[in-house]
């Protein structure tokens, strides 16, 4: 897949951005705080994966404005087509393929694959859980219509569920009793899909991890991956059954898909808790890398990849070795002092200033 031509319109500090990207590598480069980063998030939100840095509408559209725009020229398998998003604010946002409007978001990721690495990846190893399946849903998300009807379906139930529990106010009737094991019925039969789903992804994805890990930190550091998710050993029905009465004292679910975690252990140590920094972002880095590889290879599609100063949170030695793993995809990546680690040839550079992109 190459996104051959990128126009932003109101997008952030991007007002009329128009501007043809190289087959191959493309280097951004720019004063901080002039639009480099959200260049590439016009770039990322062609997946129709949420914004990467966090950012809600109403941070992404120019100020002023009640709509942004974000328009690319993508090439995939020969075909070209017209990706096209409206985001606005107060109002519909919307998105097509070929002028025909896509059911969700989410959908567009069967025309545009985007694998993003950026400094905040860090969060990726220390942040919350929330992170860690954030990073597992959005990659089986991005090559399974199937998988994104199911993690929708299971929001949808939780939601109900919750409003139910916070209704009983701490009582259980047998209204209550009669509606949660409907409830728990439904849940459970999306709960089990998706527990599956993660856990083979994980099982797949673990000696990949750990094979870029050794290759960008330059150590034999054991790594493994662990799904955490209790519930999966004894099934979420009987998960629910025994913590019923807590959940009614608190009004809120408390097992099941929405509270898994992904261990990442080095040395058969918490690399949460007990990795250095350094060894953290070498981790954070395996984790995209091998993303990337699980997706270009399910899906017969390179996805994208997006660098967004990435190399400045590195060491020489990380750098190189990072330069050696990335994939033969088109990349983007940002730079604010226009240096590139040895390997990095950008076909393209583009200087952005206050939000305008010219070629050098």
């Amino acid at each position: 897949m190459i996104v051959k031509r990128l126009w932003l319109t109101d997008f952030r500090n991007h007002l009329t951005t128009e501007i043809g990207l190289d087959h191959k590598v493309t280097l951004i480069i720019g004063l901080n705080g002039h639009g480099k980063t959200n260049f590439v998030e016009g770039l990322a939100l062609l997946s129709g994966a949420r914004s990467f840095r966090g950012a809600k509408v109403d941070a992404l559209v120019a100020s002023g404005k009640s709509s942004a725009y974000i328009r690319a020229e993508v090439e995939q398998n020969g075909r070209s087509s017209l990706v096209e998003l409206e985001l606005a604010i107060g109002g519909q946002s919307r998105a097509q393929v070929n002028k025909q409007r896509v059911k969700t978001f989410r959908d567009l990721g069967d025309t545009v694959r985007v694998v993003v690495f950026s400094p905040d990846d860090l969060d990726l190893i220390k942040g919350s859980p929330l992170i860690r399946r954030s990073l597992l849903d959005d990659a089986l998300a991005s090559i399974s219509s199937q998988f994104r009807a199911v993690r929708t379906d299971y929001d949808r139930i939780l939601r109900q569920r919750n409003n139910l529990l916070k209704q009983a106010r701490g009582r259980l009737t047998s209204d209550l009793e009669a509606s949660l094991v409907i409830w728990n019925q439904q849940l459970v039969k999306v709960a089990d899909e998706i527990g599956d789903q993660r856990s083979r992804f994980v099982s797949h994805i673990e000696p990949v991890v750990a094979d870029f890990y050794r290759r960008v930190a330059g150590t034999d550091d054991e790594v493994s991956l662990t799904l955490d998710a209790s519930w999966l050993e004894e099934g979420l029905a009987k998960s629910l059954l025994s913590v019923q009465d807590e959940e009614i004292r608190r009004g809120v679910t408390l097992v099941g898909p929405h509270r898994d975690d992904l261990v990442v252990l080095l040395d058969q140590l918490h690399s949460r808790t007990h990795a250095s920094q350094g060894e953290q972002r070498s981790l954070a880095l395996a984790l995209r890398l091998s993303i990337h590889a699980y997706v270009a290879q399910v899906s017969g599609d390179n996805p994208l990849v997006l660098l967004d100063d990435v190399f400045s949170e590195l060491d020489e030695g990380r750098a190189r070795r990072l330069v050696e793993c990335l994939p033969d995809a088109q990349i983007v990546l940002t730079s604010a002092t226009g240096t590139v680690p040895q390997g990095v040839q950008p076909g393209l550079t583009l200087e952005i200033f206050e939000g305008e992109v010219n070629g050098i």
